[in-house]
């Protein structure tokens, strides 16, 4: 009878120790998924935010040029309505 318990108990000591490794790798493994989620969404946050600022400066270059082009004209028609003819 000794016997048998102590078979059951080292049967089921030994259940108990391959169910916390595989507990500890599916553990880890989502931890590492983990990670690798958040580095994609800061690579991503990374991009969008590349992508804004050259959008924006495209924008600022854009406006600088119409600003530009805004002000020769300006000189230009004040340099046609100053002329006497």
């Amino acid at each position: 009878m000794k016997k048998v318990i102590l078979g059951l108990v080292i049967v089921l000591g030994l259940a108990v120790v391959s169910c916390k490794e595989t507990t500890k790798e599916k553990t880890q493994d989502a931890v590492e998924s983990a990670a690798d989620d958040v580095e994609n969404a800061a690579e991503d946050v990374g991009e969008a935010f590349e992508n804004t600022a050259n959008e924006a400066g495209e924008a600022i270059d854009t406006a600088a040029e119409d600003a530009g082009e805004a002000i020769n004209n300006a000189a230009e028609d004040t340099k046609e309505a100053l002329k006497v003819d």
